[in-house]
């Protein structure tokens, strides 16, 4: 398949996946509302399946609960890093759902009750549930790295949730001597975004070349093996030759321990130390998932993967990074394709009607170079019980596109972004 007409097939199958869950829509009534739908979390799945349901049938009345006044993504926060970009380019309200009638509510929630169908939040409040979407994203395994925890991470940022770690850690880069170290612990599959340490290292290194040249980024990983590799190794190779230094986990890129005083990282074979060290933890599903008992053994929430129902509690649905979705990724795309899904099954079983045949899909861009973008894409099917991937509907970026090619796909990129946060604001 063509990059064009994988382009053009990801567009269709969106469009598709759209019209399917426009599909089950439902005439609004003017009595009291047919159900209550929560919404916990307004990320990339919450604020799409809060948007979704409300758009399919007007008479469920949908409450989207955000601890946060704004969203702010993750997705592109490795150019914040590079300056080509600011925070406030990634913060977004939520007025255009509030417009939409989706009743939008500020508070954490701290407790969910699945017997008696409630969510009590932070503030005191409960709120009472028919169904109940819950898209909590991950939480940190601090304990995987001896050393490692929450306190320490204020010193050595991981930035894998967007906000005041992406501040601090471009601080750090932008005070550290030309000649340094900056190194990254990638961590172990699965992760939320699994390119996102290797587009970080190039956007370390987009800054480094006009600022630091002397300087030097080093990946240590427990992998062997990464998304796009060789697309992100032949990219680092063009544009900043050899800054930027790959160790596997079977070359000795695990890192077992962190010696807060030092900084020292404690591999396998050998110590490490750097100027700036950017350890990203090892993940599970967020907390509020697995306090409410929806997680496995894995530290993940097993799902219907055609429904999104959760396996322990059949009127709570999970989404988004937290819950095991077969072949899908953990990435802001796959959640939004996830989210639709989900609301279509949740709008059908309101209904008294047979959730409609799903389909999924996700794109994930990947910029090395402001000129340089890279991606990979995937369409998939519901196999059984388990989503699967179609084989030859997806792919990756050709390794011998030339110069023009990879500056169309940096603009695909920022175009994915607009695109993607207008559908979950407006």
């Amino acid at each position: 398949m063509t990059d064009v007409q994988r382009r053009t097939f990801l567009k269709s199958s969106a469009v598709a996946l759209g019209a399917t869950m426009l599909g089950v829509s439902f005439r609004a009534s003017a009595a009291a509302p047919k159900a209550r739908v929560l919404v916990v979390g307004g990320g990339f799945g919450g604020t799409i399946a809060a948007k979704y349901l409300r758009m399919a049938d007007p008479a469920i009345r949908v409450t989207l609960i955000e601890k946060d006044s704004a969203f702010l993504s993750c997705a592109m926060s490795n150019e914040v890093l590079s300056g080509e970009r600011d925070l406030k380019d990634l913060t977004f309200g939520y007025r255009g759902l509030a417009r939409r009638g989706i009743a939008v509510v500020q508070d954490e929630i701290r407790e969910i009750d699945p017997a008696g169908h409630f969510v009590r939040g932070a503030s005191g409040s409960r709120y009472n549930y028919d169904k109940l979407v819950l898209s909590p994203g991950v939480s940190f395994r601090w304990d995987a790295i001896e050393g490692l925890s929450e306190e320490v991470a204020e010193r050595f940022p991981h930035a894998w949730k967007a906000g005041p770690q992406t501040t601090k850690l471009r601080q750090q880069l932008l005070a550290m001597e030309d000649g340094g170290v900056f190194i990254i612990v990638a961590p172990p599959n699965p992760f939320r975004c699994p390119p996102g340490p290797y587009e970080r290292a190039a956007q370390v290194a987009h800054y480094f070349q006009r600022h630091k040249p002397k300087s030097k980024i080093l990946i240590l990983d427990a992998k062997d093996a990464f998304s796009k590799q060789g697309l992100f190794q032949a990219g680092w190779k063009e544009h900043y030759g050899e800054m930027i230094e790959w160790v596997s986990g079977a070359a000795g890129g695990i890192v077992e321990a962190i010696d807060p005083k030092t900084g020292t990282l404690i591999g396998q074979v050998e110590e490490f130390q750097g100027q700036v060290i950017n350890p990203i933890p090892p993940q599970k599903a967020g907390t509020l998932a697995e306090s409410a008992g929806l997680t496995d053994a894995s530290g993940w929430c097993p799902v219907d993967q055609r429904t999104f129902a959760s396996a322990r509690h059949p009127d709570i649905h999970v989404i988004g990074d937290a819950c095991i979705a077969g072949a899908m990724p953990k990435s802001g795309y796959a959640a939004n394709s996830q989210g639709k899904v989900c609301a279509a099954a949740i709008v059908a079983a309101l209904n008294g009607a047979a959730a409609p045949e799903p389909s999924y899909v996700n794109t994930c861009y990947s910029l090395i170079a402001p000129e340089h973008g890279i991606s990979v894409a995937g369409v998939y099917a519901l196999e059984g019980d388990r989503i699967v991937d179609i084989e030859g509907a997806g792919g990756l970026s050709p390794s011998d596109a030339d110069a023009r090619t990879r500056a169309v796909e940096a603009r695909f990129a920022h175009d994915w972004f607009r695109n993607i946060t207008a559908d979950m604001f407006t």
